[in-house]
Parts: C-alpha cells; sequence; structure tokens
C-alpha cells in the first residue's frame, strides 16, 4: 500500500496520518504484508497469516477469512470472493499517538479492525 494515498476525506485529518504522529511517509512509503500459510479450518473458512511490515516494524498477524463462493460476471469471467477480517494493536507497529478526551478515555483506540472484501479473477 502506498502510505501517501490516505484518504479520510478529511484534509487534515489526512496530513497527520501521513506525518510522524502516525505512517511518517517521509521515511516509510509503503504498508505491506506477505503471505506465509492459507490454512482451510472448516466449510468455507480459513485462516491467512503473514508478515505485516509499517514503519520499518515487521510483526506476524493471522486474519480470518471466508470463502463467498465462484461465479462468471456477466462478461463471462469466472470469479472468486472472499471477506477477510481481524484486528491489530496498532502501538506493535510504534503508531502511538493519542489524544485525552475532556469527557475521559482517549481519541484513538489501540485496537484497529482490518475488515476487506477480495475479488479475484481467473486469467486465461
Amino acid at each position: 500500500i502506498d502510505v501517501s494515498s490516505v484518504f479520510t476525506n478529511d484534509e487534515g485529518r489526512d496530513g497527520h496520518l501521513r506525518g510522524a504522529d502516525f505512517f511518517d511517509t517521509e521515511n516509510h512509503k509503503e504498508i505491506s504484508f506477505i503471505s506465509t500459510s492459507f490454512q482451510h479450518i472448516n466449510d468455507d473458512s480459513y485462516k491467512l497469516t503473514g508478515i505485516l511490515t509499517m514503519k520499518g516494524i515487521s510483526k506476524p498477524v493471522t486474519l480470518d477469512v471466508e470463502f463467498g463462493g465462484i461465479s462468471k460476471d456477466p462478461w463471462g469471467k469466472e470469479k472468486a470472493g472472499f471477506s477477510v477480517s481481524g484486528k491489530i494493536i496498532r502501538k506493535d507497529w510504534g503508531l502511538n499517538w493519542n489524544a485525552a478526551l475532556e469527557a475521559g478515555g482517549v481519541l484513538v483506540s489501540d485496537e484497529v479492525r482490518i475488515s476487506a472484501e477480495v475479488q479475484f479473477v481467473k486469467q486465461a
């Protein structure tokens, strides 16, 4: 992932996320995930394990994967769909910035939820 592509629909927040408090795009241009295993659990459930690298820190991550099936689109292309989910603790990658709230608590959670809908197209 090109970290400078972060977009939240708020220019000020995007700039803060790109800065040293968060992703530090000046020194760390990419976030990467390299899979190391894909394990069938049962029925349509799998575990995807890999190495997530952010801000120069690489750590293992395991994500839940649900196979959604295979179908053909209107142009005859065969596609396979998957739902991916998981959680990481952002401080494990040096993402430590936070701010206290007046009512108590903090502005940014330590836990980051990952959710993706992925579709692959079979190549001829």
